[in-house]
């Protein structure tokens, strides 16, 4: 699959079959999230693979917003030691949406379906996901990224809206740009 065709593609899916990831679909997904880039080449970004159904039910038990029944998540987290510090320190949230954008990406380009799941910057539900998966106080959850076979598709699209792009400054004047209305089911 071509690079455009697989951002073209890539959907939220919410629905997944039993069928697992395998190693190696696994393996080229935390390859594609390690090539992201990275400021100042800090490289904060740990991730916990999650396979075991019991693990994923505690989960899918303990943050509602998070009960999709794929067989794979993967939790992307930042680690403060690694993180830049001062002004910088924040970069770490940039780095690690990268490297989910490109796991997304690749499990498209492989044929699996993805959603990504927010976490970072709720208090709530970064102290759920620490102590489900037993991170230390300087290991952040950022999001975790569901993947598997889904059971359904959705067509390709882009949302562009030239209402949203501004040339040389921003356009005060301009009106607000419309968007999607949220899907059903979901917030």
């Amino acid at each position: 699959m071509e690079t455009l065709d697989a951002i073209l593609k890539r959907r939220s899916i919410r629905n997944y079959t039993e069928e697992a990831v395998t190693n190696e679909e696994i393996d080229i997904l935390l390859r594609a999230a390690f090539c992201a880039p990275t400021a100042v080449n800090a490289q904060p970004w740990e991730f916990v693979v999650i396979n075991e159904k019991e693990v994923l039910d505690k989960i899918r038990d303990k943050m509602i917003f998070a009960r999709f029944n794929a067989p794979l998540g993967i939790v992307v987290c930042g680690n403060m030691k690694y993180a830049l510090k001062s002004q910088d320190k924040d970069l770490w949230i940039c780095d690690c949406s990268a490297a989910i954008q490109n796991m997304l990406l690749a499990a498209t380009d492989i044929g699996l379906a993805s959603v990504w799941i927010g976490i970072y910057p709720v208090p709530s539900r970064m102290a759920t996901m620490q102590k489900l998966i037993d991170l230390p106080k300087h290991v952040k959850p950022l999001g975790m990224v569901y993947i598997g076979h889904g059971t359904y598709e959705e067509p390709a699209r882009c949302r562009y809206n030239e209402k949203a792009v501004y040339w040389q400054k921003y356009d005060n004047e301009r009106k607000h740009r419309t968007k999607d209305k949220p899907a059903m089911g979901h917030y």
